[in-house]
Protein backbone atom coordinates (compact mmCIF):
# COMPACT_ATOMS: atom_id res chain seq x y z
CA UNK A 1 0.00 0.00 0.00
CA UNK A 2 1.46 3.65 -0.98
CA UNK A 3 1.30 6.74 1.09
CA UNK A 4 1.69 10.16 0.07
CA UNK A 5 2.32 12.56 2.32
CA UNK A 6 1.38 16.10 0.81
CA UNK A 7 2.69 19.34 2.30
CA UNK A 8 -0.02 22.15 1.87
CA UNK A 9 1.11 25.18 3.21
CA UNK A 10 -1.00 27.61 5.21
CA UNK A 11 -4.05 26.17 3.27
CA UNK A 12 -4.32 28.51 0.00
CA UNK A 13 -5.13 26.74 -2.86
CA UNK A 14 -2.13 29.15 -4.81
CA UNK A 15 0.52 27.73 -2.25
CA UNK A 16 0.28 24.01 -3.45
CA UNK A 17 3.37 22.92 -5.47
CA UNK A 18 2.92 21.48 -8.82
CA UNK A 19 4.33 18.17 -7.35
CA UNK A 20 2.74 17.91 -4.46
CA UNK A 21 -0.64 18.12 -7.25
CA UNK A 22 0.81 15.13 -9.08
CA UNK A 23 0.56 13.55 -5.67
CA UNK A 24 -2.82 14.70 -4.54
CA UNK A 25 -4.33 13.43 -8.17
CA UNK A 26 -3.03 9.64 -7.56
CA UNK A 27 -4.74 9.42 -4.19
CA UNK A 28 -7.71 7.78 -3.79
CA UNK A 29 -8.50 7.77 0.12
CA UNK A 30 -7.42 10.84 2.51
CA UNK A 31 -7.20 10.36 5.90
CA UNK A 32 -7.94 13.62 8.14
CA UNK A 33 -7.69 14.01 11.27
CA UNK A 34 -11.49 14.72 12.83
CA UNK A 35 -10.06 17.85 15.33
CA UNK A 36 -13.95 18.68 15.86
CA UNK A 37 -16.14 21.48 15.14
CA UNK A 38 -13.39 24.99 16.62
CA UNK A 39 -11.58 24.34 13.51
CA UNK A 40 -14.11 23.95 11.04
CA UNK A 41 -12.71 26.31 8.72
CA UNK A 42 -9.20 24.65 8.28
CA UNK A 43 -11.76 21.18 6.90
CA UNK A 44 -13.16 24.11 4.26
CA UNK A 45 -9.48 25.03 3.71
CA UNK A 46 -8.76 21.77 2.94
CA UNK A 47 -11.71 20.88 0.85
CA UNK A 48 -11.42 23.80 -1.72
CA UNK A 49 -7.62 22.52 -2.40
CA UNK A 50 -9.21 18.75 -3.27
CA UNK A 51 -11.85 20.40 -5.54
CA UNK A 52 -9.46 22.77 -7.03
CA UNK A 53 -6.53 20.75 -7.38
CA UNK A 54 -7.19 17.01 -7.30
CA UNK A 55 -9.66 16.64 -10.49
CA UNK A 56 -10.82 12.99 -9.95
CA UNK A 57 -12.94 11.13 -7.69
CA UNK A 58 -11.65 10.23 -4.05
CA UNK A 59 -12.64 9.25 -0.80
CA UNK A 60 -12.08 11.32 2.48
CA UNK A 61 -12.22 9.55 5.77
CA UNK A 62 -12.33 11.36 8.87
CA UNK A 63 -10.44 9.90 12.32
CA UNK A 64 -10.97 11.29 15.64
CA UNK A 65 -8.43 12.39 16.95
CA UNK A 66 -7.34 10.84 20.13
CA UNK A 67 -6.92 12.94 23.33
CA UNK A 68 -4.17 14.41 24.50
CA UNK A 69 -2.90 15.71 27.39
CA UNK A 70 -1.80 19.46 26.71
CA UNK A 71 0.31 19.65 30.89
CA UNK A 72 1.61 16.65 30.78
CA UNK A 73 4.26 15.98 33.99
CA UNK A 74 6.68 14.14 31.22
CA UNK A 75 6.17 15.80 27.94
CA UNK A 76 8.03 13.52 25.67
CA UNK A 77 6.40 10.09 26.50
CA UNK A 78 3.08 11.99 26.23
CA UNK A 79 3.82 13.59 22.82
CA UNK A 80 4.94 9.70 21.63
CA UNK A 81 1.81 8.25 23.64
CA UNK A 82 -0.47 10.19 21.06
CA UNK A 83 1.34 9.14 18.15
CA UNK A 84 1.13 5.61 19.22
CA UNK A 85 -2.79 6.44 19.07
CA UNK A 86 -2.78 8.18 16.10
CA UNK A 87 -0.78 5.30 14.64
CA UNK A 88 -3.61 2.64 15.90
CA UNK A 89 -6.11 4.72 14.35
CA UNK A 90 -5.02 4.91 11.00
CA UNK A 91 -3.78 1.44 10.69
CA UNK A 92 -7.42 0.38 11.29
CA UNK A 93 -8.65 2.79 8.77
CA UNK A 94 -5.89 1.13 6.57
CA UNK A 95 -7.18 -2.23 7.50
CA UNK A 96 -10.45 -1.55 5.70
CA UNK A 97 -9.12 -0.42 2.40
CA UNK A 98 -8.53 -2.67 -0.46
CA UNK A 99 -5.19 -3.74 -1.87
CA UNK A 100 -3.66 -1.05 -4.45
CA UNK A 101 -5.33 1.54 -2.34
CA UNK A 102 -3.12 4.86 -3.15
CA UNK A 103 -3.91 6.52 0.66
CA UNK A 104 -3.08 10.21 1.00
CA UNK A 105 -2.22 12.48 4.29
CA UNK A 106 -2.64 16.39 3.25
CA UNK A 107 -0.21 18.04 6.19
CA UNK A 108 -0.33 21.76 6.91
CA UNK A 109 2.80 23.60 6.43
CA UNK A 110 5.59 21.23 5.75
CA UNK A 111 5.53 17.55 6.95
CA UNK A 112 9.33 17.97 8.45
CA UNK A 113 8.86 20.75 10.80
CA UNK A 114 6.92 20.63 13.56
CA UNK A 115 4.48 17.95 12.52
CA UNK A 116 3.90 14.44 13.79
CA UNK A 117 2.49 12.78 10.94
CA UNK A 118 5.97 11.20 9.49
CA UNK A 119 6.47 9.72 12.73
CA UNK A 120 3.27 8.32 13.14
CA UNK A 121 2.99 7.04 9.38
CA UNK A 122 6.77 5.64 10.04
CA UNK A 123 5.15 3.41 13.13
CA UNK A 124 2.59 2.50 10.52
CA UNK A 125 4.78 0.83 7.95
CA UNK A 126 6.87 -0.55 11.17
CA UNK A 127 3.25 -2.60 11.69
CA UNK A 128 2.28 -3.26 7.83
CA UNK A 129 5.18 -4.61 6.31
CA UNK A 130 2.95 -3.93 2.84
CA UNK A 131 3.28 0.25 3.57
CA UNK A 132 5.65 2.31 1.80
CA UNK A 133 5.77 5.96 1.78
CA UNK A 134 6.91 9.47 0.49
CA UNK A 135 6.79 12.98 1.47
CA UNK A 136 6.13 15.92 -0.69
CA UNK A 137 7.38 19.08 1.38
CA UNK A 138 4.77 21.97 1.71
CA UNK A 139 5.63 25.98 2.27
CA UNK A 140 6.28 25.88 6.13
CA UNK A 141 4.72 28.69 8.13
CA UNK A 142 8.41 30.19 8.45
CA UNK A 143 8.83 30.52 4.99
CA UNK A 144 5.53 32.35 4.73
CA UNK A 145 6.06 34.54 8.04
CA UNK A 146 9.54 35.91 6.35
CA UNK A 147 7.78 36.25 2.63
CA UNK A 148 5.02 38.44 4.29
CA UNK A 149 7.19 40.22 6.47
CA UNK A 150 10.02 40.90 3.58
CA UNK A 151 12.07 39.29 5.72
CA UNK A 152 15.81 37.58 5.41
CA UNK A 153 15.58 35.56 8.17
CA UNK A 154 19.32 34.82 8.94
CA UNK A 155 21.74 37.68 9.35
CA UNK A 156 24.71 37.75 7.00
CA UNK A 157 26.71 34.93 8.01
CA UNK A 158 25.20 34.02 10.98
CA UNK A 159 22.49 31.25 12.02
CA UNK A 160 18.83 31.35 12.63
CA UNK A 161 17.22 28.74 15.11
CA UNK A 162 13.82 27.59 14.89
CA UNK A 163 12.54 26.55 18.22
CA UNK A 164 9.14 26.63 20.34
CA UNK A 165 7.49 28.46 23.00
CA UNK A 166 8.34 25.49 25.55
CA UNK A 167 12.03 26.25 24.70
CA UNK A 168 12.10 29.72 24.21
CA UNK A 169 13.39 30.71 27.64
CA UNK A 170 15.86 28.22 27.94
CA UNK A 171 17.41 28.98 24.32
CA UNK A 172 17.61 33.42 25.36
CA UNK A 173 19.36 32.01 28.32
CA UNK A 174 22.18 30.35 26.14
CA UNK A 175 22.74 33.36 24.71
CA UNK A 176 20.77 32.67 21.55
CA UNK A 177 19.29 35.71 19.79
CA UNK A 178 18.15 35.16 16.44
CA UNK A 179 14.95 32.80 16.85
CA UNK A 180 12.08 31.79 14.68
CA UNK A 181 8.88 30.69 17.73
CA UNK A 182 6.49 27.87 16.69
CA UNK A 183 3.79 26.48 19.03
CA UNK A 184 3.99 29.25 21.30
CA UNK A 185 0.20 29.47 22.42
CA UNK A 186 1.30 31.35 25.35
CA UNK A 187 3.41 34.18 23.45
CA UNK A 188 6.40 33.40 25.85
CA UNK A 189 7.82 36.11 24.71
CA UNK A 190 6.26 38.30 26.89
CA UNK A 191 8.85 37.29 29.33
CA UNK A 192 11.40 39.07 27.18
CA UNK A 193 9.69 42.74 27.26
CA UNK A 194 12.51 45.27 28.87
CA UNK A 195 15.25 43.92 26.58
CA UNK A 196 15.18 45.36 23.46
CA UNK A 197 14.13 42.44 21.43
CA UNK A 198 12.76 42.89 17.82
CA UNK A 199 9.43 41.05 16.82
CA UNK A 200 7.97 40.11 13.30
CA UNK A 201 4.87 37.85 14.24
CA UNK A 202 2.21 36.51 12.00
CA UNK A 203 -1.24 34.46 12.55
CA UNK A 204 -3.17 32.56 9.87
CA UNK A 205 -0.04 32.81 7.72
CA UNK A 206 -1.23 32.37 3.52
CA UNK A 207 -5.12 32.66 4.33
CA UNK A 208 -7.16 35.42 3.85
CA UNK A 209 -7.29 36.25 7.56
CA UNK A 210 -3.48 36.44 7.61
CA UNK A 211 -2.12 39.26 10.67
CA UNK A 212 0.85 40.93 10.68
CA UNK A 213 2.49 42.82 13.48
CA UNK A 214 6.34 44.30 13.69
CA UNK A 215 8.69 46.31 15.76
CA UNK A 216 10.05 46.44 19.03
CA UNK A 217 8.16 43.68 21.23
CA UNK A 218 7.72 45.97 24.29
CA UNK A 219 5.87 48.97 21.96
CA UNK A 220 4.03 45.64 19.96
CA UNK A 221 3.08 43.12 22.34
CA UNK A 222 -0.41 44.56 23.12
CA UNK A 223 -1.04 45.02 20.07
CA UNK A 224 -0.02 41.12 19.25
CA UNK A 225 -2.51 40.07 21.93
CA UNK A 226 -5.57 42.01 20.06
CA UNK A 227 -4.67 40.71 16.82
CA UNK A 228 -4.20 37.12 18.24
CA UNK A 229 -7.51 37.33 20.08
CA UNK A 230 -9.53 38.38 17.25
CA UNK A 231 -8.04 36.14 15.06
CA UNK A 232 -9.10 33.40 17.76
CA UNK A 233 -12.84 34.74 18.59
CA UNK A 234 -13.02 34.72 15.09
CA UNK A 235 -12.32 31.03 14.30
CA UNK A 236 -11.88 29.34 17.34
CA UNK A 237 -8.33 28.64 16.69
CA UNK A 238 -5.39 30.39 15.81
CA UNK A 239 -1.71 29.52 14.06
CA UNK A 240 0.97 31.88 14.63
CA UNK A 241 4.71 32.38 14.46
CA UNK A 242 7.27 34.84 15.29
CA UNK A 243 10.95 36.02 14.61
CA UNK A 244 12.59 37.37 17.76
CA UNK A 245 15.79 39.00 17.08
CA UNK A 246 17.63 41.80 19.69
CA UNK A 247 17.39 45.05 18.02
CA UNK A 248 20.37 46.45 16.08
CA UNK A 249 22.45 43.40 15.95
Amino acid sequence: MNIHLIGIGGGHPDQITVQAIEKMRAVDVFIVADKGASVGDLAAARQMILERHHGGSYRLIEVPDPQRDRSPRQYQSAVSDWHDARARAYAEVLDGLAAGTVVGFLVWGDPALYDSTIRVVEQIAAMRKDVEFDVTPGISSVSMLAASHKLVLNRIGGPIVITTGRNLAADVAAGLDNLVVMLDGNLTCSALTGADWEIHWGANLGTSDEKLVAGNLDEVLGDIRLARDEVKSRHGWVMDTYLLRRAGQ
